[in-house]
């Protein structure tokens, strides 16, 4: 399963959680980074274990976090997973059927995290030195130019 960048997040729901969570955003797409990579050990080694069970709450917890940033298709991919193992364990079966979507989970994770963190980022490419006020101490202020003490 391959993606290019600006399919795997869906901006506008982006930037609405972003405006939503406003400066706690790094924090809580911290705890994201936390939970989505337990969730895909999780999910790996219940495919491993071939314990189908296993397989649902990571796969529906990381559906649901990765939903509230528009990682969209790493939420769809998590659901494939959930509701195909929910199929399974009705039927009594074991997860081999899904064993492509589950390797192909933890690539559409990092690399879905990656750019969630890049646009996270307020110190992101392209906000250098040039968007910083000048420190100037107290009573004074820039001059035009940069001249030393000059109106």
């Amino acid at each position: 399963m391959s993606f290019e960048g600006s399919t795997l997040v869906d901006w506008p729901s982006f930037a609405k959680a972003k405006g939503e969570l406003g400066a706690d955003m790094p924090r809580i797409l911290g705890y994201f980074r936390e939970d989505g990579v337990k969730s895909v050990t999780a999910i790996e080694e219940a495919q491993r274990a071939l314990n189908t069970a296993g397989l649902v709450i990571p796969a529906h917890t990381l559906k649901g976090e990765a939903r509230q940033f528009g990682a969209l298709p790493l939420a769809d991919l998590a659901e494939k997973i959930e509701f195909m193992a929910r199929d399974l364990m009705e039927s009594r079966d074991t997860p081999e059927t899904i064993l492509e979507d589950v390797v192909a989970l933890r690539p559409l994770f990092t690399q879905s995290l990656a750019l969630l963190e890049r646009e996270a980022n307020p110190a992101r490419e392209g906000a250098g030195l040039r968007d910083r006020r000048p420190v100037l101490g107290f009573g004074r202020r820039a001059t035009p130019g940069g001249g030393f003490g000059r109106a």
